[in-house]
C-alpha cells in the first residue's frame, strides 16, 4: 500500500504575479474574495509567505514535504482561482501555458506526480480544446475552482465541458473559490469567507446546482470529484432527498424539475470526494459508510494544510487493511486512472 495525495495545489509564480497586478489594479468591491485570500497570501506575514514558497515548488522542497509525511505520490492541480478571474482569451492563453508547465514537472518525477488541467470556462469550447489536449499529453482529469466570476456550471452553455469529459473518461475536480461578490458578504465581517466555512458552502452549493439541474441525467457517466469530504453534502444526504421531492412536487420553483433519481443517488454514484483538510476520524467513516468505500479518497490539502503527522488519523482507522488500501490508493488509481 502507498499514500496518494489526491488534492495537492500549485501555482507557477507568473501567475502568482498576474494576481499581484489585480490586487493593485481592481478595487476589493470587483471580487471581495479574491481580495480577501490572495490579499492575505500574497502580502508579508510569514505563514503566508511560507505557504507562497511551497505552492511553488515542485522539486526538492515538496518532496521532501511528502517525504515526511508518507506521500508516494501527489495528484496536483492549479490553486484556486487559477485561470478563472481574467478574462476569457487570457484565460485561455494561461491555461495552456499552465498544463505545460505542469506536465514538465510531472515529467521530471513520475512516479511522484500527476496533474489535472486547468480549463477556462469563459470560453467553454476552447476549455474543451484543452481538456482534450490535456489529457492526451498525460493529464488525468480537470480542475474547475468552482464559480467563474459568479457563474456556475449547471448553466447550459458549460455542458460541452462534461460532454468532453464524460467522453474522454475523466473527472472534473470542483474545487473550492471563495464564495463571489453576490453571496460573500455576510461571510467577511467573521472571517468566514475562506476555507473555515465559505468555501464549503459554495462549493457545496454549485455541486447541488449540478445535480439540481439535471447535469448527470444528461451525462450519466460523468465523474466529480470534490474535496473536504464533499462540502458537508454526505451529512446532509436525507435531508436533501426528501426535501427536493416536497419542493419538485409544489412546483414551487421553474429551475427544479424532476430527476430520474434522488440527489443522494447521484453523490453515491458520479462523485468521489477527498479527505483534503478534514482529517477527523468519525467524519471520515461517515463519509465511507453512506457513500461507500469505493467514493472516499485520500488528501492532504497541500500546502495550505500541510501536518504530517494528519496521516496517523488514516493510518488508525477502524477499517480493515483492504479499506485502508482503498482510501490511500486504489480509488484514486482507479478514478484518475493512474
Amino acid at each position: 500500500m502507498i499514500r496518494i495525495a489526491a488534492e495537492e495545489a500549485w501555482a507557477p509564480s507568473d501567475l502568482l504575479e498576474r494576481y499581484r497586478k489585480l490586487l493593485a489594479e481592481k478595487p476589493a468591491s470587483w471580487d471581495p474574495g479574491f481580495h480577501s485570500l490572495w490579499g492575505f497570501f500574497l502580502g508579508a506575514k510569514p505563514r503566508a509567505t511560507a505557504l507562497v514558497r511551497r505552492i511553488q515548488d515542485l522539486g526538492e522542497e515538496r518532496l521532501a514535504d511528502m517525504d515526511a509525511s508518507g506521500i508516494a505520490k501527489q495528484l496536483v492541480f492549479l490553486t484556486a482561482p487559477g485561470v478563472q478571474v481574467f478574462d476569457a482569451p487570457t484565460a485561455v492563453s494561461l491555461a495552456r501555458e499552465c498544463n505545460d508547465q505542469l506536465v514538465d514537472n510531472v515529467k521530471a518525477h513520475p512516479d511522484r506526480y500527476a496533474a489535472l488541467a486547468a480549463i477556462a470556462p469563459q470560453d467553454p469550447a476552447a476549455a474543451v480544446k484543452e481538456l482534450q489536449r490535456a489529457v492526451a499529453i498525460g493529464m488525468k482529469g480537470a480542475v474547475v475552482n468552482s464559480h467563474t466570476q459568479g457563474s456556475y456550471l449547471d448553466e447550459p452553455q458549460y455542458w460541452e465541458i462534461f460532454e468532453a469529459a464524460q467522453a474522454l473518461d475523466v473527472p472534473i475536480y470542483l474545487h473550492p473559490n471563495t464564495p463571489p461578490p453576490g453571496m460573500i458578504a455576510p461571510f467577511l465581517p467573521r472571517g468566514l469567507d475562506g476555507a473555515v466555512y465559505g468555501f464549503a458552502v459554495e462549493t457545496g452549493l454549485h455541486l447541488l446546482r449540478l445535480i439540481v439541474a439535471g447535469v448527470f441525467d444528461r451525462f450519466p457517466k460523468l465523474k466529480i470529484a470534490v474535496g473536504h469530504l464533499g462540502e458537508g453534502l454526505p451529512f446532509w444526504l436525507f435531508r436533501l432527498d426528501f426535501m427536493h421531492r416536497s419542493m419538485v412536487i409544489s412546483e414551487r420553483y421553474p429551475g427544479a424539475k424532476p430527476l430520474g433519481r434522488k440527489p443522494s443517488d447521484y453523490l453515491k454514484t458520479n462523485v468521489w470526494v477527498t479527505t483534503s483538510g478534514m482529517q477527523w476520524a468519525p467524519a471520515i467513516l461517515f463519509s465511507q459508510q453512506v457513500l461507500g468505500f469505493d467514493r472516499v479518497l485520500y488528501a492532504m490539502d497541500y500546502p495550505y494544510q500541510f501536518v504530517p503527522e494528519e496521516v496517523k488519523v488514516t493510518d488508525e482507522l477502524p477499517i480493515t487493511e483492504e479499506q485502508r488500501k482503498m482510501l490511500y490508493q486504489t480509488n484514486a488509481e482507479r478514478l484518475f486512472r493512474l
